[in-house]
């Protein structure tokens, strides 16, 4: 730690020749709006000694002699101001006067707050979670390359998905009991107010909550923090939205104690970087903050974040060829417009209540309460009783043909006529992919209305339904600490949430139909004879624009959380314990009463308890103020969320067997330096998941499974959504990490990261698999053989070198170089299971299919390795009470289109032939993987104006 140097006269030492020709040098450090910034380390280039400066932003260093001098000033959340002065001889004071530090340019500033899961979707088998969270902004270097150079790409520090991670927004817990994300939509375009959170890397503890393995990151939006006066901000970008702008409003805390701040933000694009996408989204909040007296303050934030949006589709490397990486298959032409079925709609405000109470000298009391209501919406299309209407449907596309005629000739079996059929199937097909025949290649809406107008009984055949999330959530919190002594401090935070969510699909469109049926079109295969009805309490199978139908049902979970902590200090050692208790209970309760589980589907689940512990702990090794060595262990238990809990919860109660608490065990130990002018650490890490469960939901085509009805057991094909469960699952994430910045000039810095990691599953977890078209609850598919496989979803290599030239005329420019490698799709767990490659009739291996061969067809997936570089540039100018900043980056500056983000593997048809061995050789396999590509080069411009 830096020493404040104490201004103590010397004068009764030294002789007064000597000590009239050594100079006091002081400063006042502000920001652009004039307040003052506090605890920012200064620092004499080649001196040992630094100071810090004082709560009004005061500095001085004593005994400076006559030269030539740079000085280096940091704090995080700022950019480094580098300043150089000389001392004349005789001068006794130098006063540099005020020295303005700006902002840090953050996450927002780049533009990658539109980095969302935007482009998945549950139905499609897959999804991409952001690593930009609150736009966190960090000293630690690796973590900002992290989250804004190599996290533009969808690298994932450490391998650890985003369900991992702890986000406090006022004291509140912002991941949902559900599924275990956060949604960062109900903040979209507040970037001014979420920025700036206190940060606790990956599996380190925190005071503010016990976290997880992914970090902890807590903002508090008080009212009075921000700059008195207005800002307004605009961009223009060529992502999922090209347009933002913003105003924001501060009164500053007035004589009677009251503060308020107010702000507004939209972003909009008719259409985004992805054919047939559009985005439109506001932002708002309100912050009112009321000072009681020095030792009690109350807040009330409200954060109201409308939106809607559409979404683009994964598709395979076929499709990609054909149309090219920007090519979406979820729109089509209707009356001259682009029309998109997959659209978001969703509006979720939160309203939170927060005390700030210091007890005395030693104690605070912090405590919150939150409420947080409204509806999530997703559209799709669906149908009965016709064929998919998707345009990259496997029937559709010419590899289907191809794929059949090399079938026809290798068995010679099929008839003259047919095998002309397909030879000219295939060249129709090809030529309307080829010449982008848009009736075809896009969703044909003027034939699924045909179909609707032409239908017997006036039923849709096609419709939109809304799959919808209904939430309430309640959320009470405290934060207690007691300063034992000066090296020395307790916490305890406790925390309570009460979270209920209804979901349901509605009809959004009837497409020119009557009504659309509630009755499963695959209900004479399931249960011959059976009614079919989704809901048995309900003879109105006619349903109308708003109505329910296929499904209905809410999950709940109460939680309580208890969470002590003890940080102290001995000698050059810094010591952090923190404790966790838990406690849960789950439920579903089904409204509807499915003909399938009449006696499992309807009324309330038993009750799923939870009881979970665990402790973190952190030791500092202080070598001497600049170097130190650090260790971050965690040991925990974590429940399941409630969306892995119950196997198929659109259709009955019953849950995951041998479901059980995930246990997480991590460590790491890094080394740092931290000085003005090299910026370090190296860390190695190890990081154990057991017991996991993992639950995937996809629409699968042509899978075969064996299901038992509890006196025979019979093939059946589902072709319909699928649910594949895999229960306990372990796995491990090791690897070490390297970031690096050098301050080569007063003004230059270089900067490089470095990431190599190894993330694998460890076992062979079980798999079981549901479906809506299944008369069972779920079939057992056995083990799956995955173990040594390579966990999906990122790459497991990333390099970063790059530069900033920080100008002490108030511009900014920087570039950088990354490499990912190392990438895979994550393996599917039924592909890799004895149901899908054995025979069941005979319980031997397919025709032809050694173990060999089983080896080379079951291998992963590795996704191809890609280089990007990257830019940015900014000025800022001060024009009497005006502050401009004008900033811009560009991303992929190449053009790089051919790096894969991400995918997942298909079901596979498994009929025990010689076919799959064709199919999967084949240039286009009828079931090839699913792909999301890079986006291409990207642009994002800003212009602030504070005033």
């Amino acid at each position: 730690m830096m020493k404040k140097l104490s201004l103590v006269s010397l004068f009764t030492l030294l002789p007064a020749s000597y000590y009239f020709a050594q100079t006091t040098v002081s400063a006042y450090l502000k920001d652009a709006d004039g307040k003052a910034i506090e605890r920012a380390e200064v620092e004499i280039k080649g001196r040992d000694n630094g100071v810090t400066a004082d709560k009004i932003g005061y500095f001085q260093f004593v005994d400076v002699m006559p030269g030539h001098y740079q000085i280096v000033i940091s704090k995080p959340n700022y950019e480094t101001k580098v300043m150089e002065f000389d001392v004349e001889d005789n001068e006794k004071k130098k006063d540099l006067g005020i020295i303005t530090l700006f902002p840090e340019p953050t996450a927002a500033d780049q533009g990658l707050v539109i980095i969302d899961n935007s482009s998945s979707d549950d139905e499609e088998g897959g999804s991409q979670t952001s690593t930009v969270g609150l736009l966190q902004s960090s000293q630690d270097v690796f973590s900002k390359i992290a989250s804004f150079d190599l996290g533009l790409y969808w690298f994932r520090p450490r391998g650890i998905d985003g369900r991992a991670s702890e986000n406090v927004l006022n004291g509140i817990s912002m991941v949902k009991s559900d599924n275990g994300n956060v949604d960062f939509s109900n903040w979209g375009g507040l970037n001014e107010i979420v920025r700036y959170p206190e940060i606790s890397a990956n599996h380190s503890p925190s005071e503010y909550a016990f976290g997880g393995a992914n970090g902890t990151i807590y903002k508090n939006t008080k009212a009075s923090e921000y700059r008195k006066g207005f800002q307004a901000g605009y961009s223009a970008t060529n992502r999922n939205y090209r347009q933002r702008i913003s105003l924001r409003y501060t009164s500053g805390m007035n004589k009677n104690g009251w503060a308020f701040t107010i702000m507004g933000a939209k972003r909009w694009a008719e259409e985004g970087i992805q054919e047939g996408t559009f985005y439109d989204g506001y932002g708002t909040y309100l912050g009112i903050e009321k000072k009681i007296n020095d030792n009690h303050i109350i807040t009330f934030n409200a954060f109201a974040s409308p939106y809607r949006r559409s979404v683009s589709s994964p598709n395979t490397q076929e499709v990609y060829d054909y149309r090219g990486i920007h090519y979406n298959s979820y729109w089509g032409w209707q009356n001259g417009e682009k029309r998109n079925e997959r659209i978001r709609k969703g509006f979720q405000p939160i309203f939170q209540l927060q005390d700030f109470w210091k007890i005395n000298g030693k104690s605070n009391l912090w405590s919150s309460v939150s409420y947080q209501l409204g509806k999530d919406k997703g559209s799709r299309l669906d149908w009965q009783n016709a064929q998919n209407p998707s345009p990259t449907y496997n029937k559709k596309l010419p590899s289907y043909y191809l794929n059949s005629i090399t079938y026809s000739q290798l068995h010679n079996n099929t008839p003259a006529d047919q095998y002309e059929m397909l030879q000219e199937g295939y060249l129709a097909a090809h030529e309307n992919w080829e010449n982008n025949n848009q009736d075809v290649t896009q969703i044909n809406w003027n034939a699924l209305y045909t179909a609707n107008r032409n239908s017997a009984d006036k039923s849709a055949r096609y419709f939109l339904v809304n799959d919808v999330s209904d939430d309430k959530i309640l959320n009470a919190a405290t934060h207690y600490t007691y300063n034992i002594n000066d090296t020395s401090r307790f916490f305890l935070n406790i925390s309570y949430q009460n979270f209920k969510s209804e979901n349901y699909r509605e009809i959004n469109d009837l497409l020119g139909a009557d009504y659309a049926l509630n009755i499963d079109p695959y209900a004479d295969s399931n249960k011959r004879g059976s009614s079919g009805l989704y809901n048995v309490n309900d003879l109105e199978t006619h349903k109308q624009i708003g109505d329910k139908l296929n499904y209905d049902y809410i999950v709940r979970r109460q939680e309580v959380k208890i969470n002590p902590g003890l940080k102290f200090s001995k000698g050059p050692f810094d010591i952090f314990l923190s404790g966790l208790i838990a406690y849960s209970t789950s439920n579903r309760e089904g409204l509807f009463q499915n003909y399938l589980y009449q006696n499992n589907s309807f009324g309330k689940s038993n009750d799923f308890n939870y009881l979970n512990g665990g402790i973190k702990g952190q030791l500092i090794y202080r070598l001497n103020g600049r170097n130190f060595f650090v260790y971050n262990g965690a040991y925990f238990s974590q429940a399941t969320f409630l969306d892995d809990i119950f196997i198929n919860p659109r259709a009955n109660n019953y849950s995951v067997p041998n479901i059980k608490n995930a246990v997480i065990s991590a460590n790491d130990i890094s080394y740092v330096i931290s000085t003005p002018f090299i910026k370090l650490r190296a860390a190695g890490y190890i990081v154990d998941v057991k017991n996991d469960t993992n639950v995937q939901r996809f629409f699968a085509d042509g899978l075969q499974i064996s299901v038992s009805d509890g006196t025979s057991i019979q093939d059946k094909t589902a072709s319909a959504f699928v649910t594949q469960t895999m229960s306990k699952v372990d796995k491990r994430n090791m690897g070490v990490e390297l970031g690096i910045d050098v301050k080569v000039l007063p003004a230059l810095s270089l900067q490089g990261a470095a990431s190599w990691g190894d993330f694998r599953y460890t076992n062979n977890p079980e798999v079981y698999i549901s479906s809506d078209v299944m008369a069972t609850p779920y079939s057992d598919l056995g083990t799956a053989y995955i173990k040594n496989f390579k966990v999906g979803g990122t790459a497991q290599k990333a390099f970063s070198a790059g530069f900033s030239y920080n100008s002490p005329k108030y511009w900014r420019f920087g570039a950088s170089w990354n490499y990912l490698d190392d990438n895979n799709l994550d393996p599917s767990a039924i592909l890799r299971t004895d149901e899908f490659i054995q025979n069941n009739d005979s319980n031997t291996p397919f025709v032809n299919l050694d173990d060999s061969k089983v080896e080379h067809y079951m291998k992963q997936v590795q996704l191809p390795s890609a280089f990007f570089f990257n830019a940015n540039v900014g000025k800022s100018w001060i024009f009497g009470k005006y502050y401009v900043l004008v900033s811009g980056s560009v991303n992929n500056i190449l053009d790089n289109k051919r790096y894969i983000t991400g995918g997942f593997e298909q079901i596979r048809s498994a009929n025990g032939d010689v076919d799959f061995e064709n199919d999967f050789s084949s240039k286009y396999p009828n079931f090839a993987p699913k792909y999301w590509y890079q986006q291409g080069r990207s642009y994002f411009i800003s212009l602030q104006v504070r005033f």
